[in-house]
């Protein structure tokens, strides 16, 4: 018969084990990217020739470039600014993040309803909005965004790299006017 030490030495390996069990659970399903058009996984998938910074991502969902956009405003020109504008992001959401023909990113107000705040709730963090580019919208607000992606099926032209997504998100992280609160750098 064993002993209460022993039971309780037992019972406490037990709980440490399935305490380490559902952190692990839980680290590796916060980066679980699903589709803002219907809610299922999207697969976006590290490769070789991603940066070390989308490898990053991919597995922590925490973009390395909005902090370091945010502590290195030199930093947005050459990276993010540049790739928002070279792939026509500014001939939906305008060249200052304004809004034209789809939201404003800058959140600073304009015309239209969702000029103030996210269309989507979940692009309050940079894994929504991530979620957002890559695998597109279903339109809510009046006009569908379509898939970015470069290993979703049917994306725009060429396609966005993970890295590429990432930078222009910390662009639009460096230009928010609103004044709710800034999720994405917590």
């Amino acid at each position: 018969m064993l002993g209460f030490k022993s039971i309780k030495a037992a019972l406490l390996i037990s709980m440490l084990g399935f305490v380490g069990l559902t952190a692990t659970t839980q680290a590796s399903a916060a980066c679980n990217l699903v589709s803002t058009k219907d809610s299922t996984p999207l697969a976006v998938k590290a490769v070789d020739t991603d940066t070390p910074e989308a490898k990053s991502f991919l597995e922590t969902c925490i973009n390395p470039y909005t902090k370091a956009y945010a502590a290195n405003p030199e930093l947005i020109k050459a990276g993010g600014k540049k790739l928002f504008g070279y792939n026509g992001c500014s001939g939906c959401h305008g060249g200052k993040l304004e809004g034209v023909m789809a939201p404003a990113l800058n959140k600073q107000g304009g015309q239209g309803a969702y000029d103030t705040k996210w269309v989507y709730a979940k692009n309050s963090t940079d894994k929504g909005m991530f979620e957002t580019i890559s695998g597109g919208t279903p339109g809510i607000s009046g006009g569908l965004m379509p898939v970015w992606h470069v290993h979703q099926p049917d994306h725009v032209g060429d396609g966005l790299s993970t890295d590429e997504i990432l930078k222009i998100i910390a662009y639009i992280r460096t230009e928010y006017k609103g004044d709710g609160d800034k999720d994405w750098l917590k």
